[in-house]
């Protein structure tokens, strides 16, 4: 155990039945919840904006961090305020999540929690793009993480390698797969964006990879979150390099006929489906062609720790500047409150006016 984690952490976890730090204080206790109703439930926490990938449509040539990273210790600290509100879910994301040492110590840590309204443990998850993950997925388990999902866009190792830049990385990538189902931290669940005339020629393929490797296959429509660049073989967002859902799913139905799963839970962002012989299952996220915001119940914290309510804000909340400037916990707990309140009701993707949000992709978190 990383004893810079310990001083935050010392102070006993939220007790059950509701009761939790939060009472000591004197914070009313109530769900956190948005001025449309929606109750906040995930908090999606990136832990550094550094990659060693970069795939065409996320990054430019620049391989460092574009914001300075903040002391695991910061992290920490966030994470159990956004448990004491309610928070059952928490991601670690990047850039590249396991590029971040302490990562390991921060999932242990984060593991002892307990969401303030409910008795279940909290639900731990990693988005990875998989170079790293044989090592370390029997380590994530015994640390207390729940999930994993691995970022891979496509099963030809050829097309593998032209989007993420990368060389001899489809391999390590497969055999991280592997060692994540051998570590228990299956059904792992395999995301691709597809782009149209790119790797769209993957989707029977990745279809087959979900039937014999076992693995929950997800297709996610390309967004407009890419970094700006120049680069050869980047590629921006346009409405025609986006591979709609209604096309993916014929396409999959005529490999084999197509069962539609019913959802996990009301704020699930995959519609879910299988073969009719129940081996393999899709899912497609489609948040440009049939956005999901209306039950939207993330809210994330980039690597240099500031709060977004979306994916497409136009705002970073400063938490972290509050935090070193002193604030209480309480003080912090109804800032949040606040912030949250004003979530966006929706993104505009495709419509008259949208802007691109402030942050690309991988500086906000995936």
């Amino acid at each position: 155990m990383a004893s810079a984690l310990l001083p935050i952490f010392a102070t006993p976890p939220p007790l059950r039945n509701g009761a939790t730090e939060a009472q000591a204080d004197g914070t009313q206790q109530a769900r956190l919840t948005d001025a449309h109703g929606r109750f906040l439930t995930d908090l999606r926490l990136s832990v550094t904006d550094r990659c060693n990938y970069r795939c065409v449509y996320c990054r430019t040539g620049h391989a460092g961090a574009h914001f300075s990273e903040i002391p695991l210790e910061d992290y920490a600290r966030m994470v159990r305020l956004f448990v004491s509100l309610g928070i059952e879910k928490v991601r670690f994301t990047g850039g590249e999540p396991l590029l971040r040492d302490g990562l390991l110590d921060l999932v242990r840590e984060t593991a002892q929690l307990r969401p303030a309204f409910s008795d279940a443990k909290l639900d731990l998850a990693i988005t990875t793009n998989g170079h790293r993950l044989a090592p370390l997925a029997k380590p994530l388990k015994e640390a207390g993480l729940s999930r994993i999902t691995v970022s891979m866009d496509a099963v030809d190792p050829g097309i593998f390698a032209r989007i993420t830049r990368v060389d001899g990385g489809f391999q390590r990538v497969r055999d991280g797969i592997r060692a994540a189902q051998d570590a228990g931290l299956g059904p792992v669940k395999v995301n691709c964006v597809l782009l149209r005339g790119f790797n769209d020629s993957q989707i029977e393929a990745f279809a087959e990879f979900s039937r014999t490797e076992d693995v929950i296959v997800r297709f996610i429509e390309f967004m407009p979150l890419e970094e700006p660049s120049a680069l050869p073989g980047a590629r921006t967002w346009t409405p025609e390099t986006v591979v709609p859902m209604q096309e993916i799913v014929a396409r999959l139905h005529a490999f084999r006929p197509l069962v539609a799963l019913p959802p996990n839970h009301a704020s699930e962002t995959a519609r879910r489906f299988t073969f009719d012989d129940g081996r393999g299952e899709i899912g497609i996220i489609a948040p440009v062609s049939r956005p999901f915001c209306g039950h939207c119940s993330r809210v994330r914290l980039t690597s240099d720790g500031k709060l977004r309510t979306c994916l497409f804000s136009q705002t970073d909340h400063d938490l972290i500047g509050r935090m070193r400037r002193g604030a209480t916990g309480a003080q912090l707990r109804a800032w949040i409150r606040l912030v949250v309140a004003g979530k966006e009701a929706r993104h505009h993707i495709g419509e008259p006016g949208f802007l691109r949000p402030s942050r690309s992709m991988v500086q906000i978190g995936g």
